[in-house]
């Protein structure tokens, strides 16, 4: 079987996410199961409990789930959302991610946890999704759509995909609607983009695919906070991401790019929150 070919903004971050340095980052700093941004209570809560939270609340709001549900999250990470779907409501989930290397940490994790049975997980790019018309209750995604170089190919098959009455609920990092552009270069440059979504922008490509917004749980300022947390811990893990061999440079680049989110968020410049879109029935 030949290897998926894909776009080269998708084999950039799909090259980043396998590599040693960005595997042992995000599983040992930034929050293991979970690699998104958290909801905190103070500045210097554990990451992982934050982002867990953030996981609770994506559950409160995406309605009725139950066993006969039907979970694709797109961009899933290492699974952690998905498994705790799973246990706590019993669903089928499908975890789609791009990177190989956190697909096979995250199936060792199902297995671990008694859940293999409950969730697929498939190496796949959220652009050009392998499945039918209908086929989920439920599409969830945290902070994944802006590693796409075409996001509103992302959302046109997140809404192909969903069944009728059923919901969208995803976060990103988003620019500010009103966001001046070249005070965000640093940002772009760092993830190897041109963009970032926008409130606006996913409101109009939601809309204009038939989708109605149930809810912008505005959280913006948790941005700032989040990666100021993560960029501490990188700091003070640093010597154990070495002794991991994880590289000096990679360490240098990831502590600056760190801070201009931040700077980012602290002027107001990037967004962030959890959305919510419902397909009519």
């Amino acid at each position: 079987m030949s290897s998926p070919q894909y776009s080269e903004v998708v084999e950039t971050a799909r090259a980043y996410y396998n590599s040693t340095d960005a595997d042992n980052f995000y599983f040992h700093i930034w929050g293991g199961e979970d690699i998104h941004i958290g909801l905190y209570r103070s500045d210097d809560e554990p990451i992982a409990n934050a982002s867990r939270r953030t996981v609770h609340r994506m559950a409160e709001l995406a309605g009725d789930i139950n066993p006969a549900s039907r979970v694709l999250d797109l961009g899933a990470g290492y699974g952690g959302s998905m498994r705790y779907l799973a246990e706590h409501f019993g669903c089928q989930c499908v975890a789609l991610n791009l990177s190989e290397v956190e697909n096979e940490r995250n199936r060792r994790m199902n297995i671990e946890a008694g859940l293999d049975r409950n969730i697929e997980v498939v190496d796949g790019d959220f652009t050009a999704l392998d499945f039918g018309e209908d086929a989920f209750d439920l599409v969830w995604s945290q902070d994944a759509f802006l590693h796409s170089g075409d996001r509103a190919r992302v959302c046109a098959e997140a809404v192909r995909v969903l069944k009728p009455g059923g919901r969208l609920v995803f976060t990103d990092p988003m620019q500010a609607d009103d966001a001046p552009t070249d005070r965000l270069q640093p940002i772009y440059d760092r993830i190897h983009l041109d963009s970032l979504g926008s409130p606006a922008f996913y409101r109009s490509t939601l809309g204009e695919l038939g989708m109605k917004e149930v809810e912008f749980d505005d959280h913006s300022h948790q941005l700032p906070r989040h990666y100021a947390r993560v960029r501490q811990a990188l700091i003070e893990n640093a010597g154990e991401l070495r002794d991991r061999g994880v590289s000096e440079d990679y360490i240098e680049r990831m502590q600056a790019g760190l801070q201009h989110w931040v700077d980012g968020g602290h002027k107001g410049y990037l967004a962030w929150g959890i959305f919510v879109f419902e397909k009519p029935a």
